[in-house]
């Protein structure tokens, strides 16, 4: 996978949160999503904070690097920077707030894209290729959209593009220990999941006793902590997997308090 192979479907997904906002009044702007104290408002400030931290490391690296000397290194840094940053968002009025959006996600996808394959990107913890940046700005737009459409009562149609935010959850799906003080297992997962499509997915090796299988939306729901695992219909075979429902995310830093069982209709029961 180069950055430029995934360029346009980061742009796709950019563009499909743009359209979930871009005619909200103001009293859906303040309206609250599942995030506790974070309204939909809180969510466009954040995606683009996101953006623009991503085009400043994919072009101008040693802007992001004295960035990241000046709110310290690590994850736990970052949340209180993009906490910090909510401020100068959450002040500017709807329509600013909008144009702001706009502006940082164009801006830092051009940069993204015009990153050489095979250069490394300065990030948060070390530096990581283009592409996973990419994906990562991918699985950023897939949570906190999902927050908006919860908040707005929207049911979100995904597509293929979703096959790069299931990849980076495969390749994140140690985070959950990491997160939680524990130790990984030593096996590797195997995962088998359905795009919306229909076509099938398969990750990790043949032969691994411990497996995931099931709808990739929601393999990337439980993984963004936006779904409790019981609200899914994702199978886990073997005990590793099994408690890997409880702690799966795709991100590093505090897991959160996530969603409760049955706080959401599993999905067959919306159609």
């Amino acid at each position: 996978m180069t950055a430029q192979d995934v360029i346009a479907d980061l742009t796709a997904e950019a563009e499909a949160v743009d359209r979930m906002v871009a005619d909200l009044d103001e009293s859906q702007w303040t309206l609250p999503t599942p995030a506790e104290g974070w309204t939909v408002a809180h969510q466009v400030g954040h995606l683009a904070f996101v953006f623009r931290i991503a085009g400043l490391a994919a072009g101008t690296p040693e802007a992001f690097t004295a960035l990241t000397q000046r709110i310290g290194t690590g994850f736990g840094a970052f949340d209180k920077a993009v906490n910090a940053a909510l401020e100068e968002y959450l002040v500017l009025p709807r329509e600013a707030l909008i144009a702001r959006w706009r502006a940082e996600r164009d801006a830092g996808t051009a940069a993204l894209a015009g990153v050489a394959d095979g250069t490394l990107v300065p990030w948060l913890v070390r530096p990581i290729p283009a592409p996973v940046l990419c994906a990562a700005g991918m699985t950023e737009l897939f949570a906190h959209g999902q927050d908006i459409a919860d908040a707005l009562g929207v049911r979100r149609q995904h597509t293929d593009r979703l096959k790069r935010v299931v990849g980076f959850v495969v390749h994140t799906w140690e985070f959950g220990y990491q997160s939680n003080d524990l130790t990984p297992p030593a096996e590797q997962f195997r995962f088998e999941v359905t795009a919306p499509s229909g076509a099938q997915w398969v990750f990790g090796p043949d032969g691994a006793t411990q497996s995931i299988t099931g709808s990739a939306v929601d393999l990337c729901l439980l993984a963004t902590r936006r779904r409790h695992h019981a609200d899914l219909d994702l199978v886990a075979t073997g005990a590793d997997a099994q408690a890997w429902l409880e702690v799966a995310q795709a991100y590093r830093g505090p897991a959160g308090k996530g969603r409760a069982p049955g706080q959401f209709a599993k999905p067959h029961q919306l159609a």
